[in-house]
Formats: C-alpha cells, structure tokens, sequence
C-alpha cells in the first residue's frame, strides 16, 4: 500500500502526516494527533474544506463542493484520498460556502414591510 506525505497548513500551522491512498485523509490525520476542522464527515458541507497548493487527490463523495469548485482546486479532507504528496491550505467554511452558493442568496438582509419580504423568496405567513 503506498502512502503519500500531507501537509495542512491551518491557521499559521503545519501539520505533515503519512496517509495511504486508500483511506481519507481527515481520519489518517486525527489517529496520528491531527485535529482539523470538521462537520458531517460525508462530503456533504464545508466546514473541511481546502484549497490545494500542490499535488493530486481524489474526492468522488464530495457532493458538498460544486465541480467548478472542484476544477478551481478545492477539496474537502473528510472525503478525500491522496494520490500523491500533497500540500494544502485549509479554508473558511464561510468563504466556501459563499463561493457554492451566494449567488442564489440576497446579499443584503431581506427587509420586511407587512409581513412581505420586499427582496429574497417571499414567506408564506398563511
């Protein structure tokens, strides 16, 4: 079984571990002392989100991080699976999200005027 060398870079820190190809790398990391952010587990938010520096890795369970996010280098470690020496940066969850979704989300806080939302989906009050 090869491994591959991982290197995290999370918040000033680095954190470098072995990991074989065929486990996730956000488990491998935690059973040898590495704690990095993490949510669901399945791939399905972002709160493990990372932008990849360098390297290769697999990630088809990512259901949570749209393709084009993929293409751009992004990646969540609770489903991914290193397929060469890798180095990453963690991201925040907030700007992921926002980079996934914001487009479909008012960017300013809906007003509301007789019990109508004057911008946004409007709210069913019946």
């Amino acid at each position: 079984m090869k491994k591959h060398t991982v290197l995290v870079q999370h918040q000033g820190k680095e954190y470098r571990f072995q990991v074989p190809e065929d486990q996730y790398i956000l488990q491998t990391g935690e059973t040898q002392g590495v704690f990095l952010p993490f949510a669901c587990r399945n791939g399905a938010c972002t709160e493990c989100a990372v932008k990849i520096i360098s390297g290769q890795l697999q990630q088809p369970e990512a259901m949570g991080l749209s393709p084009e996010l993929q293409k751009e280098r992004y990646a969540l470690l609770c489903v991914s699976y290193p397929c060469s020496d890798l180095v990453v940066e963690t991201q925040s969850e907030d700007e992921v999200y926002e980079l996934q979704f914001g487009q479909y989300f008012p960017r300013e806080k809906p007003s509301f005027f007789g019990g109508r939302v004057k911008s946004g989906l409007p709210l069913d009050e019946d």
